[in-house]
């Protein structure tokens, strides 16, 4: 049999001084501290088999991916199927003492949490990230895989190889800065799946369960 890993890699801390839900929204790069936290997993994985490298074409994807890519000698394959969900309060402040869901005209997008009703459907974006992780697989049969994605793709990804409900607290998941969750293949079967943290040192503690990243901004903004 042989064996792939597909390492999928969350992005790293964005210098987001307002705290803003940024979404696909561009503009949004790593601050100084990502940029040292995409380096500490290159700086982990890179002597590791990988011979292919996918990232979201969003700026905070790319640039976590460029350390990685530049340790391993290999170009950065732009996926679009592992760009950030989509969302209705894109561009919203969500930090201490927002009243943004307290608006009544948002009330209308969270009548749903199971689909959910404010954002790309659950379903929908695990498909388009499973299809990207059977392709990434497929060009490193035998070997490993980099995808550089988002929080929500890859914890949802996660939640639908281990069919448990979608449904969940966004501040429980277990998808920090950096954080590499790992998807192991022999052939074409899903064997197992792993979870480390290489730069998880580097994180302010307040910011390890975050829903999205705010680097630079004041404690009133940080969701």
């Amino acid at each position: 049999m042989t064996e792939t890993i597909v390492h999928l890699i969350r992005h790293g801390e964005v210098h987001n001084p307002s705290g803003v839900l940024y979404g696909r929204m561009s503009g949004f790069h790593l601050s100084e501290l990502g940029r040292a936290m995409a380096q500490r997993v290159a700086d982990v994985v890179g002597d590791r088999d990988i011979t292919h490298i996918v990232a979201s074409p969003l700026e905070r994807a790319q640039e976590t991916a460029a350390p990685l890519a530049t340790a391993r000698d290999l170009e950065v394959v732009v996926d679009e199927r592992v760009i950030e969900s989509e969302n209705k309060f894109e561009g919203e402040g969500f930090g201490a003492g927002a009243r943004t869901l307290l608006n009544p005209r948002t009330w209308r997008y969270l009548w749903n949490p199971f689909r959910p009703s404010w954002g790309e459907p659950y379903a929908e974006i695990a498909t388009r990230m499973m299809a990207a992780v059977h392709d990434a697989r497929d060009a490193a049969r035998g070997h490993e895989a980099a995808v550089v994605s988002h929080q929500l793709p890859i914890w949802t990804t996660r939640l639908h190889v281990e069919k448990r409900s979608y449904l969940h607290d966004p501040r429980k998941r277990q998808c920090t800065l950096c954080s590499l969750t790992s998807l192991h293949f022999s052939d074409d079967r899903l064997t197992k799946l792993s979870y480390s943290e290489p730069a998880g040192d580097l994180i302010p503690t307040r910011d390890k369960q975050s829903p999205f990243s705010a680097g630079g901004a004041p404690e009133e903004n940080r969701p």
